[in-house]
Order: structure tokens, then sequence, then C-alpha cells
């Protein structure tokens, strides 16, 4: 044989065609092999999911075990504030700043009172330009409630208003009670629906999620309520969420569980249209589960009806008025209190307001509060506005009322 000639292999023969490998069926055995490997990975995904889900539910349910907040902290002002600003859209900015300064410190209620002695206490009626007496005070107010209220009530209880007119461009507050539709939350705020129910049957409440909820009680229509929801209801919410999740993976993989069971613990089949709870008072959220759920507004036609008409029953127990003529607050400690008020001057200050309330037989506003304080002492500007007042008074006041009341955390002040 020459050395230039190839030398063939032989032909495999009969008896050896049983050792070929049937590469169907063993692309077949890979391809099963994949869908375990992913279906495994999937599985382990879904349980490391439900873990961080409990530990957070552990979490929120420790957060909620603490107790809640018994005193309350309002603050004052007067309406004409808002004469200071040139223009509508800056007048909106800065009921947006009074209202985000508030918010910030936890301030449960807010009063707006008129310096120049006005009958104001509703909020009807138009702007009807800058400057005008008593409707700077029905602006605010309005502004006021708008921002306090949840995005998805506020269809319901704010019509179209020239006043709202560039509401909705401002930041918002983002409270507590401000729920996505998603969000996980003992309390909701609500609105009563004008729908027909059975007899027995409590009437059924828009609180912003994908469901509607039933109450304990039959409500007319229209009324905004606090929710407090079915916690374990919740919670079989989520594991149906968490299976509908699972099979939707899957069904992305093309494989289909029949004979396999749910990785998870689901719930009956048979799932309720609606969700259940009962309606509680408005400071149950904060009183006994220890979160901020905004601030009310409250209209007062001078400053001395500010304390007259507080909507507590023993009043306010602990009144503070703010001026650059104060004692230095560094300087000044709190006794513990049920109800603070913190009441801040206007363009001309608290001695303004006290020389035109004719109520008032007295012309040193210091006579009126407990503690007169000038609360950002050595300032450098001639003058501080009324909503630069507010976070300075705020800030310095607050490690004072923690060190009143030492035996509350510092977690529910900032809750």
């Amino acid at each position: 044989m020459s050395a230039g000639v190839a030398v063939k292999r032989p032909k495999t023969m009969p008896s050896e065609a049983g050792d070929r490998v049937d590469w169907k069926k063993r692309k077949a055995e890979l391809k099963e092999a994949n869908k375990q490997k992913k279906e495994a990975k999937l599985i382990k995904q879904l349980e490391k999911q439900k873990r961080q889900e409990a530990t957070e539910r552990e979490k929120l349910e420790q957060g909620q075990n603490k107790k809640g907040r018994a005193y309350t902290v309002s603050v004052a002002l007067p309406g004409s504030v808002l004469d200071n600003a040139q223009s509508t859209e800056l007048r909106t900015y800065l009921a947006g700043q009074i209202a985000r300064a508030c918010v910030v410190f936890c301030v449960d209620e807010i009063v707006v009172f008129d310096e120049q002695g006005e009958d104001v206490k509703s909020v009807e009626g138009e702007f009807k330009g800058v400057g005008k007496k008593g409707h700077a005070c029905i602006q605010l107010a309005r502004i006021l409630q708008y921002l306090e209220c949840p995005q998805y009530l506020r269809k319901w209880f704010f019509p179209k208003h020239q006043d709202l007119q560039y509401a909705g461009l401002l930041n918002p507050l983002d409270s507590p009670h401000h729920m996505r539709i998603d969000d996980e939350s003992e309390y909701r705020e609500g609105i009563v629906l004008d729908r027909p129910t059975k007899q027995g049957k409590g009437s059924l409440v828009n609180c912003g999620m994908r469901k509607d909820v039933r109450i304990d009680k039959q409500l007319q229509s229209g009324l905004r309520v606090t929710v407090q929801l079915n916690q374990r209801q919740n919670q079989v919410c989520v594991c149906v969420c968490v299976c509908v999740y699972y099979l939707f993976k899957i069904f992305l993989l093309r494989k289909i569980f029949v004979h396999q069971p749910c990785v998870c613990v689901c719930p009956s089949s048979s799932e309720s249209k609606v969700c259940k709870g009962v309606v509680v008072a408005p400071h149950m959220p904060r009183t006994e589960g220890g979160l901020y759920w905004g601030y009310s507004v409250r209209l007062a036609s001078c400053l001395s009806a500010v304390f007259t008409e507080s909507p507590y029953k023993e009043g306010y127990d602990l009144t503070i008025g703010t001026s650059e003529r104060g004692s230095n607050m560094d300087q000044t400690t709190l006794s513990p209190f049920k109800h603070l008020l913190v009441v801040f001057g206007g363009l001309q200050g608290l001695e303004a307001s006290v020389d035109t309330d004719q109520n008032l037989d007295v012309t040193d506003p210091r006579v009126l509060f407990d503690l007169y304080l000038n609360t950002c002492p050595g300032q450098g500007s001639r003058t501080i506005r009324t909503e630069e007042a507010i976070l300075v008074s705020m800030a310095g006041l607050r490690p004072k009322i923690t060190a009143a009341f030492s035996d509350i955390s510092n977690g529910l002040l900032k809750s």
C-alpha cells in the first residue's frame, strides 16, 4: 500500500447498530432536566420571597403592637399669610409649604384664624383676588384639606374649584394614610358608597383597594370613615397573590402542574368578593396603632376663637405663643400635656391679632399663653416668614416634647 493512499474506516456492522446514541431521546432528557432545574430555581425564589414577606409582616405587627401616642399637637396661624404672595400660584405653593411642615412634625390639627376679626367659619365662597379680606383664610383651609385627603378620595370630596387650580402641582404630603392600592395596613381611610346592601349587613366602603370593604355598620353614603381591616384576611390575600404569581411563572415556562400541589398553603377557592372591616374613631391609628394619621383643619373667626372653640373637651392644657419678643426657647422645658397648641403670628405678629380682636381686653399677647417663646434667637433676618417659623419652632420643640414624654419611644414621634 502506497503512503499517499488514505485508509478508510470500516463501516459499522449491523450487530453494532444497537450501540448508537439515540439523540432524539437524549435531547428530550436534556430538555426535561433543564425544565426541572428552572422549576427548582423558581420554587427556591418563591420560598425566599415568602420568607421575606413573613419577616416584613412580623416587623409590621411588632411596630403596630407598640403603644400609641395619647397627646396631640395643634398649630394656629392667620390666613393672611397668603397675602404676602403676589399670585395665585405662589399662594398655592405657600399653602403647600405649610402643609408639608405640619406633616413632617406630626401636627394633628391646623387652625386658620382671621386676624381681621371677620366671621369666617366655613370654606364656602369664591376666591376674588389677592389681598381680599377673609378669602385668604378660606383658600388656605381648602388647600390644606385637599392635601391632607388621600389621593383616591379627592374626586369624591373636592370638585373643581378656583382655589384648587394649581393644587395638583404641589409636592405630595406622603403621609402614612396616603396609601397605594396594594399597600398593606391595619387602617385605611375610605368613603361610604351609595350601593344597596342586604338586610343585616353593613355598608360598602371604597378604601382605595382592589376590592371594596364591607363594614360592620349601616352608614349614610358619602361619609369619610376610618376603617380597621381584618389582619388575617390581608395575609390570605398575600398568599393568593403568591400562588397566582407562581402559576403564572410556570405558565411562562410552558410547564403545567396538574398533579403537583402548590408550594404555599392556599385558602379555599371560594374567595370573597369584598374585604371586611370595622369603623373606628379617627384617632385610633394614632392612639392604638402608633401611626401619624394626618391633620384636621379648623377655621376660627378671630384669635380668641382659637382657644374657646377647641374640639377637645378640656381645651388646650399647654399653649405656646411665638414672637421675637418672647423668651429664649433654648432655656425652656415642657411638662407633660394632653393637648399642645402653638400659635404663630401673621405679617405684623401676634400683637396685631390681639389689637383687632374685640373679645380681648389685653394689649400684651404674652398673657394669653402659658409660654411666650422666641424660637429663633439671634436671627439674621429682620423677619421670619410664617412657613419658616413653623419649621424652626417645631424642630426646636420636638426634643423638648420627647423629653416631656420620656416613657414614649422616639419611633412613635417619627411615625
